[in-house]
């Protein structure tokens, strides 16, 4: 329970900490979300107008401590702003309709990925003098130094533009209505493929390598040459003894990967034009737009937190010393 407790309150004081930052950081930059909307009428606009907008965009002269509690009373209340790029829909209708995008394309891809990883990971260690197994090393050392960017662009212009097997951009077909129905969907998978294999094959190599240096480590310890000794089933030996040891780094490494998941592999949906939650935060960036900015930052580091919450119980699930400290 103690160790419960600790990690509950740590999590709260890093979520306040998140929406601290997250308040004071944009106020720290020149200029405001009403400076770059006037900027685009080169300053034709009256100053009722003006008031107007501000009031629209949060934007008040009141003492910085006021408008600090009524953003954390506004956050309270999943409040965000409106957005400047896709005015007038607020942050979180934006927000809203890009996660679903990213969550089951980067989301699917990563635990792909690290299924995938962890297994080959486990397999290489424990048949180290198959060919195979001293094979998988190399390639995943290989497939990791591919930038995501780099492997995207390769498969838009081989698989995309000179074969034509794969569509290049966007999520679907624009003459489509979105739906739960046959074309809509198989239209999603095949918009999809390109982007998904992007991500599986870059992030592939290091949970593999990870997974199997620790396995290798651990099937040195003595423990399971005492498991072994005992006549231990290599299957039991293999999974419960030496993998389950293995995978605690690997859990904590998931937890700060959920960041790199609902940031929408950022690199990869521009390049496709995919429209999940990272192209969203590029066009933020590109449109000066502090509001959705300030959402996307804040929704990141919130994910990034509670995902660590999460892996923390559960390591102190697989590993009862960690339970036990109660730290």
């Amino acid at each position: 329970m103690k160790y419960v407790l600790n990690r509950v309150g740590f999590l709260l004081i890093s979520l306040w900490a998140a929406a601290t930052i997250n308040f004071f950081l944009p106020r720290m930059m020149p200029g405001n979300p009403v400076d770059s909307l006037i900027a685009r009428f080169q300053g034709r606009i009256s100053g009722s107008a003006l008031h107007a907008i501000e009031l629209q965009f949060g934007i008040t002269h009141q003492p910085l401590w006021f408008q600090y509690l009524a953003y954390l009373n506004h956050l309270l209340h999943g409040n965000f702003g409106v957005s400047l790029t896709y005015y007038p829909a607020s942050v979180m209708t934006v927000i809203g309709n890009s996660l679903p995008w990213t969550l089951g394309l980067a989301g699917l891809s990563t635990v792909i990925s690290v299924a995938l990883g962890l297994a080959l990971g486990i397999y290489s260690a424990w048949h180290r003098k198959g060919w195979l197994a001293n094979a998988l090393p190399t390639m995943s050392t290989f497939t990791a130094a591919i930038p995501f960017f780099w492997l995207a662009m390769i498969f838009v212009y081989l698989l995309g533009y000179l074969l034509g097997w794969f569509p290049t951009d966007h999520a679907y077909t624009s003459s489509l209505v979105p739906g739960i129905n046959g074309p809509f969907i198989l239209s999603v998978l095949h918009h999809g493929i390109l982007p998904a294999c992007t991500i599986v094959i870059s992030s592939l190599g290091g949970w593999l390598m990870n997974m199997r240096n620790n396995m290798v480590q651990i099937l040195g310890e003595d423990y399971i040459l005492f498991a072994q000794a005992k006549g231990v089933p290599d299957r039991a030996l293999m999974l419960r003894y030496a993998a389950r040891n293995a995978i605690l780094p690997i859990a904590t490494s998931f937890a700060m990967s959920i960041g790199f998941v609902v940031g929408g592999t950022l690199l990869t949906e521009i390049v496709f034009s995919y429209p999940g939650v990272g192209y969203q935060l590029f066009t933020a960036i590109e449109n000066s737009d502090y509001p959705l900015m300030q959402g996307l930052f804040l929704m990141i580091a919130v994910s990034v937190l509670l995902a660590n919450f999460a892996v923390e119980m559960l390591y102190g699930r697989l590993d009862p010393r960690v339970r036990r400290s109660g730290v």
